[in-house]
């Protein structure tokens, strides 16, 4: 048997681009190109869906969509999972009261032990399942601008599963804080996420009181998540926000504390989330250089308005939208056309995001941005499948760990990078070639369920289609058709394919 190699040079010339796509995208293979941008990955049933209605329809659908209708078999596989049957504040509870059961049970260590294991297995199998129902929704959902910007958005307000319980609220977190709002108003997006147990939780507020202060979310806040490192805040302004915070924690159990008298219209109590007055630092407070006069919740809300007003943070936001949807360093003027639409739409995310898909800078980058982990596996699945559901998300999630860029495993609060320098080296190239090689081969295992009695539907790839001949072979470089044509099997020509220079851009 003749060992299959790709060219490592080749791979590695595609971290320097392909060719440039300057018209707007009415011939097929800058159509292509730009709904290789736009959804996690261009396909065939996507091309004809938009080719039927036109692109810019299309870009409207996607930029101010409607419920999401998934392939019947992608639902069910979601329809089956404990957090879809669940509400958060039931699967909580049972893991609580289970958690509490074995550290109060009077048994052997053997037993302590083997209960520890279960709960321990049960929190990773509800993560399992928020990463798969992640991906079943980035490979099917017809809202595909939607589901990458919450992945984009997931990553910006990052929390990491090994803390805590954050392996139980992770979901929770992604569907009902992070999704609905990926496209909305920032200010909506910001707030949701500050009263989410996920992150209040990761950055340690719910240990943020009066007279004993923790500075971890306020710091992020401000760094991370609104105004940039450079925002022109000072230590000062940090310490201000973190005595704002005070008081807004988690309650994970039935009992309300003990709030004083007169501060008891001020307690409030939303699912998992809690503001307690008891803990709350009542003193004024002078924060991004005006007064916040001491009110209880209140005040987190003003703190609120002011980060996602402030010009820093329509700089900031709009330069990382930019780095993911454009270039590692986008062009400053794009910059300050997204920044003044940011202010002037007061934080509308979609409206800044039309702003950027109308330049003339987004076209001329095309086919250049370089695919993370998870865009080269997702789009390498799409395209490869189309809209054939997969009954395994396991392969995909072990090749994401492969590489380094697990759903949900960014342990510090920056998230993943964006740029190519963080996923290019030589050893990134290589797995991405044995990825390449599993799918186009079709011995992934995407089409084996897992189980006792597990389901198989051999399902091979063909890559050779129409779309590849309408549109995406113009975009090939020489050398890459070259290796194509050498190829001696269906299954040798896949693989270099979904291995080419070409395909590790968007």
């Amino acid at each position: 048997m003749r060992t299959l190699t790709f060219p490592l040079a080749l791979l590695l010339a595609g971290c320097a681009g392909t060719t440039t796509v300057s018209a707007p995208p009415a011939d097929p293979a800058a159509l292509s190109s730009a709904l290789n941008r736009v959804t996690w990955g261009v396909n065939l049933s996507t091309y004809q869906q938009v080719e039927k209605i036109g692109y810019e329809a299309w870009l409207e659908k996607q930029l101010r969509p409607s419920p999401a209708v998934l392939p019947a078999a992608a639902q069910a596989q979601i329809d089956a999972m404990s957090i879809t049957q669940k509400p958060l504040p039931q699967l909580v509870k049972e893991l609580e009261d289970q958690r509490r059961d074995y550290d109060k049970a009077m048994v052997d260590d053997d037993a302590k032990k083997a209960a520890q294991r279960a709960y321990q297995q049960e929190l990773n199998r509800l993560a399992k399942e928020a990463a798969t129902r992640s991906l079943l929704r980035n490979l099917y959902s017809p809202n595909q601008l939607q589901e990458q910007m919450t992945w984009f958005w997931m990553n910006h307000f990052n929390v990491h599963l090994g803390k805590a319980n954050l392996r139980l609220l992770v979901s929770d977190y992604e569907e009902q804080a992070i999704r609905p709002r990926a496209l909305g108003k920032f200010r909506d997006l910001l707030a949701a996420t500050l009263r989410h147990p996920a992150m209040i939780r990761y950055l340690d507020n719910e240990q943020n009181a009066a007279n004993r202060i923790n500075e971890n979310y306020a710091r992020e806040i401000m760094e991370l998540h609104t105004l940039g490192v450079d925002g022109g805040y000072s230590q000062n302004d940090v310490q201000q926000l973190a005595r704002i915070l005070t008081g807004v924690g988690v309650n994970l159990g039935d009992k309300t504390p003990n709030v004083r008298r007169d501060k008891q219209d001020q307690y409030v109590r939303q699912g998992l989330f809690e503001f307690n007055p008891n803990r709350h630092d009542y003193a004024d407070k002078l924060f991004l250089g005006k007064t916040v006069k001491g009110r209880g919740l209140e005040e987190v809300d003003e703190a609120l308005d002011r980060l996602s007003r402030h010009p820093a943070t329509a700089r900031y936001i709009s330069r990382k939208l930019a780095i993911y949807f454009v270039a590692d360093e986008p062009p400053q003027a794009l910059l300050d056309r997204m920044a003044a639409r940011f202010q002037s739409s007061d934080g509308d995310i979609a409206a800044v995001l039309r702003e950027m898909f109308n330049s003339q800078e987004f076209k001329q980058s095309l086919g250049h941005k370089f695919k993370d982990p998870v865009h080269y596996v997702v789009s390498a699945v799409r395209l490869t499948y189309d809209d054939k559901v997969i009954l395994n998300t396991g392969p995909m999630l072990n090749w994401l760990n492969r590489m380094a860029e697990p759903l949900y495993g960014r342990q510090t609060p920056d998230g993943y990078p964006l740029t190519e320098s963080g996923w290019a080296s030589p050893g990134q190239m290589t797995t991405r070639f044995e990825i390449a090689k599993a799918i186009g081969g079709g011995a992934a295992g995407l089409f084996k369920s897992e189980g006792a009695q597990p389901q198989e539907k051999p399902a091979f790839p063909q890559l050779a289609n129409a779309l590849y001949y309408q549109s995406l072979q113009k975009s090939l470089a020489p050398a890459t058709l070259q290796a194509l044509e050498q190829a001696t099997s269906p299954q040798e020509w896949n693989t270099l394919f979904l291995a080419s220079p070409e395909l590790m851009h968007r």
